[in-house]
């Protein structure tokens, strides 16, 4: 145990070891704190702030009561879990201009964003063991044209991409130490995923299925580690722990959690708000699923191309050496991690499709998907780094990382405020009708702000 007289030396040496992070960190925030008023608000803000009011009013005592004042029913089974705490920034004595509480929140919903983003440098830095890859996947994360504009307007989805990474990064610190109480902090983690979306049912599965497969192994490996015992321990241990923190966080199941539970299943599985969808110059109805090639698309027009081409190696790579030899996995932390972010984009995208969810505005639902595929990047550009022996492939795998970033950066200072509609060079510009005819662009009328500017410019 470490002294306490000691702490603050262990803290500034452990600081040290990481100033690029802590440099990285202090330009986003700086980024961030320059232009966080050049974003607009969207038309769902305050259905959010509605909601997490309703939640406190519930804890205080008002009871069923409280979301029975929200707009639409549906509404009490989105996760409270963030929207509860944020609601609280409105209840500041002194904070009563509605202008200061939405700025309060975009400012809140930024750093969970910039949070969720040092929590993947720490997990890069646990899968490769390189300072240099952690701070390449933190950057890949933080620097996505879309997501980056909705970390400060978007307070249903950023967070959830936040949660997602936190949640993996605890499922990989629970299977490379392999305790009960490891898994136990994972199930804690991962309840509080679903609470934000139900989505987080996947990686729940995902754990309780790996940890399964142990046993399978036990000739090759730790025989105690492979026990019955210990899998029926650990994956029992993270379910509780998962369905007590997701019971928990979510008030509305408090009275009924069984038939609740279920009505939030059916309510997210086939969402009652449908809407239309812009998608390859046709539209579609949300509420009867979208087809096989939304998803993928929708991914790679708005995601910069170098990063979905280092995914791809990195996903080739990992299924090759896994199916090279498969009897390794339980002791190849690093490739068995690999494959689930393999596995996580393609089960995802097959399930939405299979169930008909109602996903809408181009792929916001999914936006979590982004950090397996990030991580999978990463995975690419380490085979060429390091595995790799010609220094050929070394320099082109940094010039493509690198070009990538530059040309993503100068791309959302081209239209920003506005790249929470970006789309990267795959995409035709050739139409005569443009992008406007085929895609979903500003379905959040956040281009408002930017209109009444240019008006109350000319007509002061």
């Amino acid at each position: 145990m470490v002294p306490p007289a000691s702490i603050p030396a262990t803290l500034a040496r452990r600081l040290g070891r990481h100033q690029a992070l802590a440099a990285v960190c202090v330009l986003f925030l700086l980024a961030g704190a320059l232009t966080l008023d050049d974003y607009g608000v969207s038309h769902d803000a305050w259905t959010q702030v509605a909601i997490g009011n309703a939640a406190l009013d519930y804890l205080a005592g008002d009871g069923e009561r409280a979301f029975d004042q929200l707009g639409a029913a549906s509404d009490r089974y989105y996760g409270a879990a963030f929207e509860a705490p944020l609601a609280l920034v409105g209840r500041i004595p002194g904070l009563d201009d509605s202008r200061d509480v939405l700025l309060a929140r975009h400012v809140l919903t930024h750093l969970v964003f910039l949070a969720g983003g040092v929590f993947c440098y720490l997990l890069a830095l646990r899968l490769f063991g390189s300072r240099a890859l952690a701070l390449v996947a933190m950057v890949l994360f933080l620097l996505h044209p879309r997501i980056y504009a909705h970390s400060f307007f978007n307070s249903k989805d950023v967070p959830f991409l936040a949660m997602f990474m936190v949640a993996l990064y605890l499922t990989h610190r629970a299977f490379r130490r392999d305790t009960l109480a490891a898994f136990l902090l994972c199930g804690v983690g991962v309840g509080l995923l679903i609470n934000l979306r139900i989505m987080g049912i996947v990686l729940f599965a995902a754990v309780l299925a790996m940890r399964a497969l142990y046993p399978a192994f036990a000739s090759q490996h730790n025989a105690k580690r492979c026990s019955w015992r210990a899998t029926v321990g650990a994956a029992g241990g993270f379910a509780l722990a998962a369905v007590l923190t997701f019971h928990a966080s979510l008030p509305v199941l408090w009275t009924d959690p069984v038939g609740r539970f279920a009505e939030v299943l059916s309510v997210f599985s086939q969402h009652p708000s449908a809407t239309a969808n812009l998608f390859r110059g046709e539209s579609l109805w949300s509420a009867d699923g979208p087809p096989f090639a939304y998803v993928p698309v929708w991914v790679g027009i708005t995601t910069p191309p170098a990063m979905l081409l280092l995914a791809a190696l990195g996903a080739v790579a990992l299924v090759w050496r896994g199916l090279r030899r498969p009897r390794d996995l339980p002791g190849d932390g690093p490739t068995r991690f690999g494959l689930l972010l393999v596995a996580i984009p393609i089960v995802t995208t097959v399930a939405v499709v299979v169930l008909g969810n109602n996903v809408s505005n181009g792929w916001r639902q999914l936006y979590f998907l982004h950090g397996p595929l990030l991580l999978l990047a990463v995975f690419g550009l380490r085979e060429f780094v390091w595995v790799r022996r010609g220094p050929w492939l070394k320099a082109g795998a940094y010039a493509l990382a690198g070009a990538g970033a530059a040309v993503t950066v100068v791309s959302m200072a081209r239209i920003h405020p506005h790249h929470d509609s970006y789309f990267s060079l795959l995409v035709d510009r050739a139409a005569p009708e443009g992008l406007a005819s085929r895609y979903d662009l500003d379905y959040w009328d956040l281009a408002s702000r930017s209109v009444l500017g240019e008006i109350l410019a000319a007509h002061p």
